[in-house]
């Protein structure tokens, strides 16, 4: 047999070591669609004089088209049965990538265990983006639900790892060179610095965005994400194909702008579960709450630790959990990550 069907859960192994197919080149295209599909407009991201004058070579590409692109470099060998992608922890981007780098991604099973209906199971992997010169570049744990080619498949060893509840700010990876000790707060779009916020405090962002099928199917081919639930409307019972997660991530992290203009650079994902499945029609807000603060060593520069909401309508700003403790069915993606800020 000649073609893929992909994995399915009783075919993995703990240790097993994965190399994803196949080495991607980036560019400033892949920016620039970003950029279109997305309202982002970080002033790192978006200029090389900026991204200059704050001691980089040259503006490197978005964090999360560095992740989007190692995710989906993982998607054939771990997600193309999945049912549902369930969280993340102790994620770290190790440096920036730039334009004319290319990134491949590898993978290691820490983690296994059946889910009780016996026709799926959770798979855990550690993934890693490396560069052309075999430099990690960006670092994650995912779990995702895979299901099973056939119910009566023995079950392995349950094995679920124990991951960190946040990467520590000694373990955040600052840029070499990078300084914003001669921040220009005019061009990045807003003069709130690391000091201005407190610990608690909570922001609506305010704008919304309407996904489109056209907009999440084009950004599901660019991240070369061949998730069957994201493509083929026969898939699912109800016939949808469900919004990729990483789709309602970027936007989040786009509409947050509003409030959080100069959280540059996400440096560390610590947490994340795409709490309720999102579709074409649905309109995405954001709201998020400063959970805590770090310095770093680095010129003029400090770490703030940012809790991301994206809702949908119907939302009421910053409600998360319903009395059982469960999400509210219209919270979308409940996101924990590190930014470094000006101070």
């Amino acid at each position: 047999m000649k073609t893929n069907p992909g994995r399915f859960f009783e075919e993995y192994r703990i240790g097993e070591v994965i190399d994803h197919a196949v080495p991607r080149t980036l560019s400033g295209g892949e920016r620039a669609l970003y950029h279109a599909l997305y309202p982002a407009r970080g002033a790192l991201y978006s200029s090389d004089a900026f991204a200059r004058a704050s001691g980089l070579a040259q503006s490197p590409v978005d964090d999360l088209i560095a992740f989007h692109t190692v995710f989906g470099k993982t998607v054939p060998d771990i997600s193309l049965n999945a049912v549902a992608n369930l969280g993340y922890a102790e994620g770290r981007w190790l440096a920036p990538v730039y334009p004319g780098d290319t990134l491949r991604a590898q993978s290691e099973v820490i983690g296994l265990k059946e889910n009780s209906s016996g026709t799926s199971g959770n798979v855990y992997v550690r993934s890693r983006g490396l560069n052309q010169h075999g430099e990690s570049v960006l670092e994650y744990v995912r779990w995702v639900m895979v299901r099973k080619r056939r119910a009566d498949a023995p079950a392995p060893e349950p094995v679920v790892p124990d991951l960190a509840g946040a990467v520590a700010p000694a373990d955040l990876a600052v840029p070499a060179g990078l300084s914003f000790a001669n921040y220009d707060f005019a061009l990045a779009g807003e003069p709130h610095r690391w000091g201005d916020y407190a610990v608690g405090e909570q922001i609506d962002h305010v704008d919304g965005v309407t996904i489109e099928e056209a907009e999440h199917m084009i950004a599901t081919r660019l991240w070369q994400n061949t998730a069957k639930v994201h493509f083929d409307a026969t898939f699912r019972d109800d016939g949808r194909r469900l919004i990729y997660g990483g789709h309602v991530i970027s936007l989040a992290r786009a509409l947050s702008f509003n409030g959080l203009a100069n959280a540059q650079m996400i440096v560390a994902l610590n947490a994340g579960a795409h709490a309720n499945p999102c579709f074409a029609g649905d309109t995405v807000k954001a709201w998020s709450e400063v959970l805590d603060k770090a310095e770093t060593p680095a010129p003029g520069i400090g770490a703030i630790r940012l809790r991301l909401v994206a809702t949908k309508q119907g939302a009421a700003p910053f409600a998360l959990r319903g009395e059982t403790g469960k999400y509210l069915p219209e919270v979308l993606l409940d996101l924990d990550y590190w930014a470094l800020m000006p101070l």
